[in-house]
């Protein structure tokens, strides 16, 4: 009698799902070859989508979602989100390749966050990492030369695999064990999205977010810049979640170098700055309808003024004589002012962050 060969069991693949086509694409090739693929992603405080998205007006006005959960339920797997908030801060703080075009520490990122994906790995028993990583798309990160970094610096090596350009790269394990099929993997390469938006087409995906290389703020230059305006603040590279969260919302502008203004654009991030209203000094005109502004710095009575005089401009009462503004400090006194609102040509752009 001839024993049966003992069962192999399924190549287990976990796939970073940033909540973008690519990584959407990668990890459908998986569950095609037959991998069990679960998901996961990393909550660093920067996510645009997350935070943003639902304040603003115009973004509420779409439909709410989060991308990356949004995905995984298209492709039916499991998705594992992960706060590192506190662990990223020295990939943003002390990046040891350095920034791109704004404070976006790009390769610093993706080696941590496929770190933390092969920690995650080892813990829970899987096989491989998948990513949906494209030769030539992203100009830091994603090159030939800073392709094998990632592997490298992570401790991934040859259990890191990117669907999408494999055929374009030395094999992985993956490939060499016949976990999966070098031959049905693909060779994308470029800034070019057709591609993937052909593959999309083919596994009949019609809806995916829209790549744009924004869904971290840290890529954005005006995020970037007030952030960079915080720490020279400061005087040293330091955040906490609730700066990083108040950099997203609000027009800021830094009359003085001891103090700036952080003031709602609309109705949405008047709620989110209420909830501030205990820890910062705060404005709001009471003559006329207009937004929520905070103090951020120690203001006298002559910063008081202006800022009360700002805070009018941007209120429905801008055009005004007179606006009636409530100042109420960190003590909850409140005192009345009647003020000038500034006009727009009276307000330097140098003011604006």
């Amino acid at each position: 009698m001839t024993l049966a060969p003992p069962h192999s069991p399924k190549p287990k693949a976990v796939a970073l799902i940033s909540g973008g086509l690519d990584s959407m694409l990668a990890a459908r090739v998986m569950l095609d070859q037959g991998v069990h693929v679960e998901g996961i992603n990393f909550y660093t405080g920067f996510c645009v989508e997350g935070h943003t998205h639902a304040i603003r007006r115009e973004a509420r006005e779409r439909p709410k979602r989060n991308n990356a959960l949004w995905v995984a339920e298209q492709l039916g797997i499991k998705l594992h989100i992960i706060d590192v908030i506190e662990e990223y801060k020295d990939v943003v703080i002390n990046p040891k390749h350095g920034y791109g075009s704004n404070l976006n520490p790009c390769l610093d990122c993706k080696g941590f966050m496929v770190r933390k994906a092969r920690e995650w790995m080892e813990t829970n028993g899987f096989d491989f990492i998948v990513t949906g990583e494209v030769i030539g798309q992203r100009p830091m990160s994603q090159r030939r030369d800073t392709m094998p970094v990632v592997a490298r610096e992570s401790g991934a090596f040859d259990r890191l695999l990117r669907p999408l350009c494999a055929r374009l790269l030395p094999p992985t394990l993956p490939e060499r064990e016949g976990w999966v099929e070098r031959a049905r993997l693909f060779d994308f390469n470029g800034r070019s999205r057709k591609p993937q938006i052909a593959l999309a087409e083919r596994y009949g995906i019609t809806e995916y977010a829209q790549p744009a290389g924004g869904c971290c703020f840290l890529t954005n230059a005006q995020y970037s810049r007030k952030l960079a305006d915080l720490w020279q603040t400061r005087g040293e590279k330091r955040y906490e979640l609730e700066d990083i969260l108040l950099l997203k919302v609000g027009r800021h502008l830094r009359p003085r170098p001891h103090f700036k203004l952080i003031i709602a654009r609309d109705d949405g991030e008047n709620n989110f700055l209420l909830g501030f209203r205990q820890r910062y000094t705060h404005l709001h005109a009471t003559s006329h309808a207009g937004p929520l502004a905070l103090i951020d710095g120690n203001a006298g009575e002559e910063d008081i003024e202006l800022a009360a005089r700002l805070t009018a401009r941007f209120g429905q009462g801008r055009d005004a004589d007179q606006v009636t503004v409530a100042v109420t400090d960190l003590a909850g006194h409140t005192q009345i002012r009647h003020v000038r609102p500034f006009t727009a040509d009276e307000i330097p752009q140098t003011w604006y962050l």
